[in-house]
């Protein structure tokens, strides 16, 4: 593809004829001049066509891994806000019981102060701030009745416990806000990169947004016939194992050892295939819902969103993030990819759609797009990531 650029002009040219040192220096400054004054700056600025398609490319990928971070700050924060939750109410809880404990502690107190008892203090110990320090400093377990003795513990326990818990909530509020933080960074990011985005391609002329589409054409062109390579590859490979399966069982039958080893791999094979096809039904049902960065259905997802909610009906749970979901199952050779498995895709694991056989896949693209079928190599063979078998 031709770059977009405006070549400078030439500047002047004497032909033919010597000039002195001074007058040649001169008619060179003239000609920078010249070209410098005919020079348009907003046209030699203006990227290429191609620089411009890579610069929005590139501005989908940080906001799919930005993302991916969000996604990550969501989960965090609703994990941390489910355990403040908790953790309040167990103070509100270890509290009432304090208190419970500090009222029948109270009625030994007003008991001695009716009968005029001198021993135990209850009420300077309830006045205390440290009560077991009292306990070392008076004695004063050794001076009360049983009765007494249980009040005392039970409320020395659900106040360590109650200050204990109150501490863990406090901290638990700080991280808290911290996670909250971050999913607004997050949140930032992605939105700003998207602006960024439609912001290049809002400056696109109509001829130069119809070239961008040729172009994508031509890479989808090229993403199909390496799937249909794939997919060939792929169809030998499964010939060569059936035919060295079949030589194999025939020759246990043969030895009367019998056929051990191809059953004992054939019922997780079939458990494998009955999941994966409860996802791929999933998957397809989801066709022509718009992405949303962020969302995990039912009217719109994000990549990872997608393939968590397929395989979720498929009775497995995955992770939420990419960077997470990679981790999330076997690592197979592409050419042995089956579908249902995740294809993952670039360096940073940003991406990932589910392998419906053929080198295709059914995946949540980028924002402005559609959940779709689409080739494994739509972005280059050099994208592919790795692919996992979830279950």
């Amino acid at each position: 593809m031709a770059s977009h650029r405006k070549s400078r002009p030439t500047g002047t040219r004497v032909a033919g004829i010597r000039t002195p040192a001074l007058a040649t220096a001169a008619l060179t400054s003239v000609a920078l001049l010249s070209q410098s004054a005919n020079a348009a700056p907003t046209a030699d600025d203006k990227p290429s066509l191609e620089e411009v398609e890579k610069k929005v490319d590139d501005l989908y990928r940080q906001a799919e891994s930005a993302t991916d971070k969000y996604n990550a700050a969501k989960e965090k924060t609703a994990k941390q806000r489910k355990r403040v939750d908790t953790l309040l109410d167990d103070v509100a809880e270890r509290t009432q019981k304090l208190n419970e404990a500090r009222e029948e502690l109270g009625s030994f107190a007003s008991a001695q102060y009716r009968t005029g008892a001198a021993a135990p203090d209850t009420a300077t110990f309830l006045l205390a701030d440290t009560p077991q320090d009292y306990f070392d400093q008076t004695q004063l377990m050794d001076r009360m009745t049983g009765r007494q003795k249980v009040a005392v513990d039970d409320y020395v326990t659900q106040q360590s416990e109650t200050m204990k818990k109150r501490q863990e909530a406090t901290e638990s509020l700080e991280t808290l806000t911290d996670s909250q933080d971050g999913l607004k960074t997050a949140k930032a990011t992605v939105q700003r990169k998207l602006a960024d985005a439609r912001e290049l391609m809002s400056k696109l002329t109509a001829e130069e947004k119809a070239r961008l589409a040729a172009i994508e054409k031509e890479k989808q062109a090229e993403a199909a016939r390496k799937a249909d390579e794939l997919a060939r590859q792929q169809a030998a490979q499964q010939k060569a194992q059936e035919e060295a399966a079949q030589q194999q069982d025939s020759g246990s039958s043969s030895s009367g050892s019998g056929s051990g080893s191809s059953s004992s791999t054939a019922p997780a094979d079939s458990s494998y295939a009955t999941k994966a096809d409860k996802a791929l039904a999933f998957a397809r049902a989801q066709i022509g819902k718009p992405y949303v960065w962020g969302a995990v259905g039912p009217g719109s997802y994000d990549c990872s969103g997608l393939t968590q909610a397929a395989w979720k009906a498929a009775g497995v749970t995955l992770p939420r993030t990419t960077y997470d979901q990679v981790n999330a199952g076997t690592t197979v050779p592409l050419t042995q990819a089956r579908p249902g498995d995740l294809v993952f895709f670039y360096d940073d694991v940003t991406h990932v759609g589910i392998y419906i056989g053929n080198g295709m896949m059914i995946h949540a693209p980028k924002p402005g797009t559609y959940v779709r079928e689409e080739s494994i190599y739509y972005d280059g063979e050099s994208a592919i990531h790795s692919v996992v078998r979830p279950a």
